[in-house]
């Protein structure tokens, strides 16, 4: 197997069951279960654009006499990079950048640590061999990997081995010739009921006593002892695609994941039991930099998506003639250039890795992870500011086919467009600013990078300020 499309990605899920808790009901087969039909279904549907003729050129890449989906491309070149970027752009483009768990985005992880293989290698050659070979298995396979990587929020004031249950983080019950054995729990697992891996690994902050903690290992999602407890679901799979045009289509399941005595085997282990090396994972591995390149170019496409729903329900009542509307939509269309003219500099500024391949560069990345999340925020309250009321009064599809459609038709109606049309424009709106779906959309950006504080802080603690400083002392000398 090479590329898969849609049809075998889902069967991969029926072949292989998994635990999955949702709304107090066990699935197992979550490709039949309503809640997550759509997921599963705008997933495929990914798969399905990377084989379609017309963008297999894109999509795919051969190498070493194997054709695999671009976004494992290990990039040698700035031609790389930019197949790479057209690659992530038609799957985001597809979804509206609304799916943040869409394959890529692991995808570059795994490239990022087999090109880093030497990093794991610290700890024994056979965690570099482990790291490269598990890979090459997800790209030969086309394999669907998402993480689940943060603590869940018990008592942020102690580390993992200071609470009274010791498990109470996902920690090594013991070790075996099998592998480790694992127990205890990880979040926030988006698309982890319907991903094909599950990967787990440190973020940095991890102190000294916490060594049976840090931990990094892929294992199936259908692994024995895993299961996954859902949030509630915003869309039960009976919503109208009339009413709730995007969360009846690209809603995405946040889980927990829970591993009860999960046996891990040796073969799937990255690291263990290393704090230093678990704090330096994101910074050496390059991590940052490729996951960086993926989410720039998702937030381009959810932010046009965005600005464009302003600039249409304004134009639907011609509220787009005042100045104020236009200078509130200037300030959003010119957020769109400084995405891309971010995602274009990292690329021309590629870093050479030091083994034959170059990354993205890393500031300009960084600095759309810190500010994009405000851009976006920003986007959504003048989106929500221009539509005023109008989100507040639009009828659903019953209504409008109902005894009282005349009325509807009549005074629902905006500038040059009918009732039905305006209808569908401020639910678009109000679907991606307003429902839990938008909300959870907006909440999702807020926390997509981790703590925002903290990333700042690691942006400042980055850069280089040399030639700042330099600049200054020269000012000051009046030269």
């Amino acid at each position: 197997m090479a590329v898969r499309n849609g049809t075998e990605f889902i069967e991969g899920l029926r072949r292989n069951p998994r635990e999955v808790w949702i709304a107090g009901r066990r699935i197992d087969d979550v490709t039949s279960d309503p809640v997550f039909r759509r997921p599963v279904a705008a997933l495929a549907h990914l798969y399905d654009l990377q084989c379609a003729p017309e963008h297999r050129a894109t999509m795919t890449h051969q190498e070493d006499g194997e054709v695999f989906g671009t976004s494992f491309l290990m990039p040698r070149t700035p031609a790389d990079l930019l197949k790479r970027r057209q690659s992530m752009t038609i799957w985001a483009n597809a979804s509206f950048g609304l799916l943040g768990r869409s394959p890529d985005f692991l995808n570059t992880v795994l490239m990022a640590w087999a090109e880093n293989a030497d990093f794991f290698g610290q700890r024994g050659a056979r965690f570099a061999d482990n790291v490269r070979n598990y890979y090459k298995f997800c790209r030969t396979h086309d394999l669907f990997a998402t993480h689940a990587i943060v603590n869940p929020q018990t008592d942020r004031s102690r580390s993992s081995h200071q609470h009274d249950d010791q498990f109470a983080h996902l920690g090594v019950v013991e070790e075996t010739k099998e592998g480790l054995i694992v127990r205890g729990a990880k979040m926030l697992a988006t698309h982890g009921p319907t991903a094909d891996e599950i990967l787990v690994y440190p973020q940095p902050g991890i102190r000294e006593g916490d060594e049976r903690y840090v931990l990094a290992f892929g294992i199936p999602a259908s692994s024995k002892g895993l299961r996954f407890i859902c949030r509630e679901p915003f869309d039960d799979g009976t919503q109208s695609v009339f009413d709730h045009p995007l969360g009846a289509r690209f809603e995405e399941p946040d889980a927990v994941c829970v591993f009860d005595d999960v046996l891990v085997p040796w073969d799937r282990v990255f690291l263990y039991g290393d704090v230093k090396m678990g704090n330096a994972l994101f910074g050496q591995a390059s991590i940052r930099n490729n996951t960086g390149h993926q989410t720039a170019v998702r937030g381009l496409a959810k932010c046009s998506l965005l600005v464009g729903i302003a600039v249409t329900l304004t134009r639907t009542v011609k509220s787009d003639t005042f100045l104020h509307v236009q200078e509130q939509l200037g300030e959003c269309l010119s957020y769109l250039p400084l995405i891309e003219a971010a995602i274009v500099l990292a690329e021309q500024k590629a870093e050479p890795t030091g083994r034959g391949s170059i990354r993205p560069a890393y500031a300009p990345l960084q600095a759309l992870r810190y500010q994009l999340p405000r851009w976006y925020e920003r986007m959504v309250h003048v989106t929500q500011v221009l539509a005023a009321g109008g989100l507040l009064i639009s009828p659903t599809e019953a209504d409008l086919r109902s005894p009282a459609g005349p009325d509807i038709a009549r005074y629902y109606r905006g500038a040059g467009v009918d009732a039905e049309e305006r209808i569908r424009i401020f639910k678009l709106a109000w679907d991606a600013t307003g429902t839990q779906f938008g909300q959870r959309m907006l909440h999702y950006e807020r926390y997509y990078a981790g703590d925002p504080v903290r990333v700042g802080a690691s942006y400042y603690n980055d850069y280089d300020v040399a030639p700042l400083l330099a600049m200054v002392k020269r000012a000051l000398a009046g030269k």
